[in-house]
């Protein structure tokens, strides 16, 4: 297996991140903490517009040692970049630090904005989630120092409000305009099961997801094509779906009926606005479908869904790239049931619903593709739903 994740690198695991921070700081951490990347089953664009998400925790994580410092300031150790940066209580404004340090200062921040104490502290970090892959490194990063930080200061903290004040991080600090759905994923998700989410409400619900038992795994294939949420296009995507909504005088599309759609695109001022409308309330009938189909045992049935949620995605969405697309059609026509790109869009990861133990077959045929079309190689893993946030030791 060409692995996106898991084995290509040890740096998330908790020794050799503890042995780090004893080299960096010459003594024992006070814990190890981490948080899972995610992939998102099904239900792309609905979390901003207040409606359905399936998403599960992956098995790759961010994984953080830390311990309290007591001069009131921050230095972070990335084992990924090799780059050692430190804050202090007057960086903590939007814009004053930069790249992937401003996910860590971010997540400080927002619990100091929340009116939360939080204590200085030396963190060290490593990751085997793939970055710019769509599986929420950024959310992955910013619940496992959320986790820390809130634990080394000895905060009260509810698992939703860790994933609200995490979210506010990457909305205010770091400037991207994401929903709910991979910071509640990073932070709520149980092992074997995935999580509904009602971005509105918050009401989260497990969902049973045994794909093992129906003969079936989840191919998670990142196409390196790398994507950012920082960009013009997410945001525009999002500003449509507002301004729909305000023409259809409803608080979000969520609240556009599915066997009423018809006749609220005829309302609608043109056609673009239109399909992007489409898109989102099908995607919200589609994982209600999904979330009842794996509560009836018969993951099976996910297949149609997928499909169907990569079409919307690329016509009437347009959200995919020519090497997401033709991994879909590949992944197909090697014998997965169903398959889709997954996050945000613009590059990233496809899943694809595939017979047990036929992952590798399916990863080899896309990568065959790849090579023949001119792309780089592709990367892939078995997805496995696992466990949100936590100290490990």
């Amino acid at each position: 297996m060409v692995s996106a994740g898991a084995g290509t690198t040890d740096v998330a695991t908790a020794e050799a991140v503890g042995a780090a921070f004893r080299q960096l700081v010459g003594s024992d951490p006070a814990g190890v903490w981490a948080a899972p990347g995610r992939v998102n089953l099904i239900g792309e664009h609905t979390d901003y517009n207040d409606g359905f998400v399936l998403p599960f925790a992956l098995e790759q994580q961010v994984v953080v040692a830390a311990a309290p410092r007591t001069d009131g300031t921050w230095r972070v150790r990335s084992l990924n970049r090799r780059q050692t940066e430190s804050f202090g209580p007057d960086d903590l404004v939007p814009g004053r630090v930069e790249g992937w340090a401003a996910y860590v200062a971010g997540v400080v921040w927002a619990l100091v904005e929340a009116g939360h104490t939080v204590e200085g502290a030396d963190l060290v970090l490593g990751s085997d989630v793939p970055s710019g892959a769509g599986l929420s490194s950024s959310a992955a990063l910013e619940c496992a120092v959320l986790t820390t930080l809130v634990d080394l200061s000895g905060l009260e903290v509810a698992p939703l409000d860790r994933a609200r004040l995490a979210r506010r991080c990457e909305n205010e600090y770091v400037g991207a305009p994401t929903g709910l759905l991979d910071q509640a994923a990073s932070t709520l998700c149980e092992a074997d099961n995935a999580l509904f989410l009602d971005c509105r409400s918050a009401d989260t619900r497990q969902v049973p997801l045994d794909l093992a038992d129906a003969g079936l795994e989840l191919l998670v294939l990142d196409t390196k094509t790398p994507h950012s949420h920082v960009t013009g296009e997410y945001g525009d995507r999002r500003r449509s779906c507002e301004e729909a909504a305000a023409v259809l005088g409803v608080p979000a599309l969520r609240d556009v009926p599915v066997d009423e759609l018809d006749a609220a695109l005829e309302r609608l001022p043109d056609d673009e606005m239109r399909r992007r409308v489409r898109h989102v309330v099908t995607e919200d009938a589609r994982v209600l479908e999904a979330v009842a189909v794996a509560d009836a045992g018969r993951p099976a049935d996910l297949a149609p869904l997928l499909d169907a949620s990569h079409v919307s995605m690329r016509d009437d969405f347009e959200i995919t790239v020519p090497t997401v697309d033709l991994a879909v059609e590949t992944a197909r026509k090697a014998g997965a049931h169903g398959a889709r790109m997954t996050g945000g869009g613009f590059g990233g990861c496809i899943i694809a619903l595939v017979p047990a133990g036929r992952s590798d077959e399916v990863g080899e045929a896309v990568a065959a593709a790849f090579a023949e079309a001119g792309h780089g190689a592709p990367a892939w893993f078995v997805g496995r739903p696992s466990a949100g946030a936590r100290r490990l030791s």
